[in-house]
């Protein structure tokens, strides 16, 4: 096994064991040094990237307690998580907080570096019809899997053209196409190219044409992204 597999198991390992329930003080200390330094919430605390993407319609970084206090103060009803319920420490603090303060927790897990299933981008649009307004939809960073969330709320529930859609996923929010999360970008591209061909909505087009693993080896074999 190479030096980096070892270093990369170890610290995968090291994460791992910080992330258990909140049923005792230790563990609720486990899951605070797990948010702070692995999560990296020590930076959230003072940036939420946090954008209106339409009326009643928000964009950010994974929110602290503190800030869901505020969102909830602000009239905030449900919260659209992107980062799915795997039961890591910072899901369980968001739990634990929207139960608290009375707000409605969703649950979508986008990829930021990959092309998601079609199921889930459908599930997705599926939750954007059902779920209460004023809602913020958030993932780790707020840059990748948000912006993409975004964008499809703008295309599919607003019928934005495609060209506002994609500002969603820009530089100002710390999305960089030329990294592996231009795989985001470049289904945008594959959209407009099928689009141009013949009308088509985003939605139908997701659900009857749409192949994540054939877009998937597209990208790779005509893109080089740094990391």
């Amino acid at each position: 096994m190479s030096l980096f597999k070892r270093i990369s198991n170890w610290e995968r390992a090291l994460r791992a064991s910080y992330n258990t329930d909140l049923s005792t003080p230790e563990n609720r200390r486990r899951a605070e040094i797990y948010n702070l330094w692995f999560d990296h919430a020590v930076l959230r605390r003072v940036w939420s990237n946090c954008f209106q993407v339409a009326p009643g319609v928000y964009r950010s970084n994974q929110p602290t307690h503190e800030r869901f206090e505020r969102l909830s103060a602000a009239g905030v009803r449900t919260v659209l998580n992107l980062r799915g319920a795997a039961g890591a420490a910072h899901y369980l603090v968001e739990e634990e907080s929207c139960r608290t303060l009375g707000l409605t927790l969703v649950n979508c897990a986008l990829q930021a570096r990959d092309a998601a299933p079609p199921e889930t981008i459908l599930a997705l649009i599926h939750a954007f019809r059902e779920i209460e307004k004023p809602f913020v939809m958030h993932c780790k960073s707020g840059a990748d899997r948000a912006g993409f969330a975004a964008a499809i709320y703008l295309l599919v529930i607003e019928r934005r053209p495609l060209a506002e859609a994609r500002k969603m996923l820009a530089a100002r929010f710390w999305h960089f196409k030329w990294s592996r999360t231009g795989i985001l970008d470049y289904i945008l591209d594959q959209y407009e190219a099928r689009n141009a061909q013949s009308p088509i909505g985003f939605e139908e087009w997701i659900a009857s044409e749409y192949d994540p693993d054939a877009l998937q080896a597209a990208y790779h074999a005509t893109h080089k992204p740094l990391f």
